[in-house]
């Protein structure tokens, strides 16, 4: 028994139905028929394949809806010549599988789009590196990720929408005209259409990439996440910085790790001109050589300023990444204070004053 078969005898049974409900039920009974086969035959293969096969599994679970609508799609398109309805009816539900059909193809190619990036990190062991050239190839991968499956939608939306007649002779008599509408639409997707671009020049010229540390309108934090649109700025004090695709290519912004990750942190002191410097400096070393967040490159101690009152004191120390450089500079500070109160007090800071017998001084003189 074939499939016309089976529609000859659902149509024997439903005489007493109209064309219209006896359509629609093989086209329900088709459908059900479809899924029913499609989770038969995935709950075959998942058995098949071993569990140890972790991207054969993620496969089939990423590719679960596309293969489940292309059968529905295909036994749709293989009953309707047989199903009973008026022309215009038909037009319609061809039309309905035609779209359906431009969705499909969309969503297999953006499908296609994140397993091909994911395998890539995946195989390069990127995912979770801090080194320079892992996160460049992490920026790159994501943003033109992002990039490609925006355009996918939107040429899956214009060419759905270009089946419909009306919208097919609005669109060509506006690329003919190209009046007043559309410019209107284009300066309506300038935005989109900015960032997009925007996202493109990133990838390839990597002025910031995903870990870098910035100090964006005069705040200081983390590259987090860069989609097709925004950058996503991890504050220091854990807030979210969203900033514009464009903003990183129209205006100056600082970028602390652009070639290394390694950076030298500074902490200033103003202390008293009785100071012994030499001895400060010996210290610095000591406290440096102890911490465990320095990474064995720079410390120094030099005189950067004087004024009518006190010395400033500039002290020096590297560390392999901002966070440990902040958190280093930071115990030098506390400890290079507690120095200076505990064994020389006198060195801090202080006014000075001179004291004047106006007695002695009004006094004539014998």
């Amino acid at each position: 028994m074939n499939l016309s078969d089976i529609i000859g005898i659902i149509e024997a049974r439903t005489e007493f139905l109209p064309n219209w409900a006896t359509a629609l039920l093989i086209l329900a009974g088709a459908t059900l028929i479809a899924l029913l086969v499609h989770g038969m035959v995935l709950r075959l293969v998942r058995r098949l394949v071993p569990e140890k096969r972790l991207f054969l599994q993620s496969l089939l679970s990423s590719t679960h809806g596309i293969t489940r609508l292309a059968l529905v799609l295909l036994v749709v398109a293989a009953v309707m010549p047989a199903t009973p309805l008026d022309p215009e009816t038909r037009t319609g539900v061809w039309h309905a599988v035609v779209i359906a059909f431009i969705v499909l193809l969309g969503w297999t190619a953006t499908s296609s789009i994140n397993l091909a990036s994911d395998f890539y990190l995946t195989r390069s062991q990127i995912a979770g590196s801090a080194d320079l050239t892992a996160r460049k190839h992490l920026t790159q991968v994501r943003v033109l990720r992002r990039t490609a499956a925006t355009c996918v939608i939107i040429i899956t939306v214009a060419a759905a929408l270009m089946t419909f007649e009306s919208v097919k002779t609005y669109g060509v008599s506006l690329i003919a005209s190209a009046g007043a509408a559309g410019l209107v639409v284009g300066l309506a997707a300038r935005p989109l259409l900015t960032n997009l671009f925007a996202g493109i020049q990133i990838a390839i010229t990597q002025p910031i990439r995903i870990g870098d540390a910035v100090i964006v309108e005069n705040e200081w934090g983390w590259i987090e996440e860069i989609t097709g649109t925004y950058v996503v700025i991890k504050v220091w004090d854990w807030r979210r910085l969203v900033v514009p695709l464009s903003y990183f290519l129209e205006k100056p912004f600082q970028n602390w790790t652009r070639q290394s990750t390694d950076l030298i942190g500074s902490v200033l002191l103003w202390v008293d001109y009785t100071v012994p410097v030499s001895l400060i400096r010996t210290k610095l070393e000591e406290i440096v050589q102890g911490a465990k967040l320095w990474d064995g490159q720079v410390v120094n101690l030099q005189v950067v300023d004087s004024n009518d009152r006190a010395l400033q004191l500039r002290a020096l120390v590297s560390a392999r990444t901002p966070e440990q450089t902040w958190d280093l500079r930071c115990e030098v500070r506390e400890k290079l204070i507690a120095f200076l109160q505990s064994d020389y007090p006198t060195a801090l800071p202080k006014q000075r004053a001179e004291l004047i017998d106006l007695e002695k001084r009004m006094a004539p003189a014998a």
